[in-house]
């Protein structure tokens, strides 16, 4: 039975990463999405049946492990460079000209033209064909170790194949690409998010960097994000002369490429190639905001070398945002869910960049004065990023007796109280913790995801709670019962007890989520775990002064102020209080930095291990207080040697670091 199982599993392991190529590389899937998934079931419940034979290969090792504490910082081998930059047709032929005086030649050279897709830029290291290794791009030099959400990536290979074609699988390839979202998949991800009661994201590229930012990989699987590949890095392997042959190698090996790049033999092309994309970009289901140009030989790439800050064999051709023509109806001020008033600029509709804009944010209003902003004003819009629309300037002022300054609220536009401007900053905040607006919107956070995650809690009910009077703090939401809540519009007696069991469940979410969901100014998701393992309970941190405070990690005189600031607030204290009355877990849940069994022991990892991933291990290792590292040093304490251990274990022979096999880290972390 054992054998028969094995046969299935490889089976069903191939015809999954066979379709995952079809789909994600040559763009031509062959089954349904439902078929897919029936295929996928299949395996999980053969790997279920048999543990033993699940391997870090596995389609099924894509849903994400244990969140992490933190990113473990990668070191590139080779810098990941940015790009210069140009905007028009003369630029690109100024480029050509600058490349050609350079080289000493008027002797034709081909160039390789490739969409600039709008993500996130990051790099991939397989060695043997195994996916070790994925990191940001960072600042160029340094980034930050995200393999475990780069993992959850359906359209990267975990293991490299060349599926039968005339090409060895080199001993080490670097991958350098765009981790990118679909606008398909921001508009799902986003109507999530606001049922939730979280901020929408405001465009691709963000929804891309929050999610790869996720210290727990499983959210990160839940995001359907995709890539593109288009540079080397390191390489072993069979030599290769030009950047066209990059991109076919990457294909042949499973690697996603974008199937728009073209291969062209003059700057004259590529400016013919740069306009027809200019209208036909919007057609894409992903964000691109120009093209890159690239000289395709390696041999004049290295013979132009580079500059301080870029190489001068490329250059990336932006296409300008789209602007439009509109007038500004009025100006509305909203409230967000710390106080900031906000002026936003209803417009008459207009098209821009293939959507219909109603309104623009004009950000604060230093910035309307500045631009001389009044309602009536004819205005030039234009998308910032191509996602969020924005005033850029007033082209034709209205007339005299309409053109009114647009004066700034004294009092706030929903409840009435006091506006304040705190010392060094430009944003105006509504004084009184009651405001209705605030409320709403600290409500919608308090039952976020990356707060105290209560499930059901979105909008349309907070509203209603909220206006019938049922709640006016977070504390309230304790309080109810399934027969409040029943009472509701659209809310029926299973999804109002549903709603009841998630607020009790929150309770004990611990004191990392509860600070990140009292909304503290300054105080995010990250800053409220870090709070939280330090003092590990709220009274501990609530007697904290503004000196102790800033001496932890992340926390200056002006955060600390902030915290010091809202804790002596009489209203806030008086909802803690309840909050602490009504059950809520006012302690750490996570173990203390100095706490674990590995606490104070760092551990390098170098080869192939049987039981886990190398990314499963590091997580391992962090959880039981370790330090996990991408680069020995005599500061190492463990260097881990698994099958075909690489020059990390004659690094650390020569440094005097001890090494240690599989077994021993196994009996280390306790699974021996």
């Amino acid at each position: 039975m054992r054998e028969d199982a094995e046969k299935q599993i490889k089976v069903l392991r191939y015809n999954i990463e066979r379709h995952n190529y079809l789909y994600y590389v040559e763009a031509k899937p062959e089954i349904s999405d439902t078929e897919y998934d029936n295929l996928y079931r299949e395996l999980v419940e053969l790997e279920k049946k048999h543990p033993e034979l699940v391997t870090p290969e596995s389609p099924t090792q894509r849903v994400g492990g244990a969140p992490l504490e933190g990113f473990e910082h990668v070191t590139h081998e080779i810098p990941m460079l940015s790009i210069d930059n140009t905007y028009n047709a003369d630029d690109l032929r100024e480029f050509d000209a600058r490349t050609k005086r350079f080289l000493g030649t008027d002797e034709p050279f081909d160039y390789v033209v490739e969409p600039k897709i709008d993500g996130v830029a990051a790099t991939l290291i397989y060695e043997n064909g195994r996916l070790v290794r994925g990191a940001t791009r960072g600042d160029g030099t340094t980034g930050d170790d995200v393999t475990s959400n780069l993992r959850t990536v359906k359209a990267i290979p975990l293991a490299l194949a060349t599926r039968g074609k005339q090409i060895a699988v080199p001993a080490r390839i670097e991958a350098r690409g765009e981790i990118y979202m679909t606008r398909a998949e921001l508009d799902r991800l986003n109507s999530v998010r606001r049922e939730a009661g979280d901020a929408p994201f405001a465009n691709p590229r963000n929804a891309t960097a929050g999610t790869l930012k996720l210290l727990d990989s499983r959210e990160c699987a839940k995001r359907r994000l995709s890539a593109f590949f288009y540079g080397l890095g390191v390489y072993e392997g069979p030599e290769i002369a030009f950047h066209h042959q990059v991109l076919e190698t990457f294909r042949t090996l499973g690697l996603p490429v974008n199937p728009e790049y073209r291969k062209l033999s003059s700057i004259d092309e590529v400016i013919r190639f740069a306009q027809e994309w200019a209208g036909k970009r919007h057609t894409l289901p992903y964000e691109i905001d120009g093209l890159v140009v690239k000289v395709d030989s390696f041999d004049l790439q290295r013979r132009l070398g580079r500059t301080a800050k870029a190489p001068r064999s490329m250059i990336a051709y932006k296409y300008p945002a789209e602007q439009a023509r509109s007038r500004v109806k009025d100006i509305r001020v909203q409230v967000g869910k710390t106080g900031i008033l906000t002026p936003v600029a209803d417009l008459e509709p207009v098209q821009l960049a293939g959507t219909t804009v109603k309104r623009a944010s004009l950000h604060n209003f230093d910035e309307i004065r500045r631009k001389d902003i009044r309602v009536g004003d004819e205005v030039l819009v234009e998308k910032a990023g191509e996602i969020i629309p924005q005033v850029v300037s007033v082209v034709a002022a209205a007339e005299s007796d309409r053109r009114k300054p647009f004066a700034p609220p004294d009092t706030c536009p929903v409840c009435g109280g006091p506006v304040v401007q705190e010392e060094g900053e430009v944003y105006l905040h509504c004084g009184n913790l009651d405001c209705p607006a605030q409320l709403k919107e600290r409500l919608q956070y308090f039952a976020s995801r990356n707060a105290m995650d209560i499930e059901g809690l979105g909008q349309a009910v907070i509203d209603q709670l909220v206006d019938k009077g049922l709640v006016k703090d977070p504390s309230d939401l304790y309080g109810l019962d399934a027969a409040d809540v029943e009472k509701l519009e659209r809310m029926g007696k299973k999804s109002s007890q549903n709603l009841v069991n998630a607020i009790e469940a929150s309770k004990s979410a611990g004191l990392e989520r509860l600070l990140a969901a009292l909304t503290i100014h300054h105080v995010g998701t990250a800053l409220a775990t870090t709070l939280a393992r330090h003092f590990r309970t709220l009274d501990a941190l609530t007697a904290a002064s503004v000196d102790e405070l800033s001496d932890i990690r992340d926390v200056g005189e002006i955060i600390a102020k902030s915290i010091v600031s809202f804790f002596s607030s009489e209203h806030n204290s008086e909802v803690i209080a309840k909050l602490r009355d009504a059950g809520v877990s006012m302690q750490a849940t996570g173990a203390a930095v100095e706490e674990g069994p590995l606490a104070g022991e760092t551990f390098v990892f170098t080869g192939t291990l049987s039981s886990m991933g190398r990314p499963e291990a590091e997580a391992l290792v962090r959880a039981l207080g370790g330090k996990a590292s991408s680069s020995v040093s005599a500061a190492t304490d463990f260097v881990v040697a698994g099958e075909k251990a690489g020059s990390k274990r004659a690094k650390a022979e020569k440094l005097g670091v001890k090494v240690i096999d599989e077994a021993d880290f196994l009996r280390k972390v306790g699974k021996k």
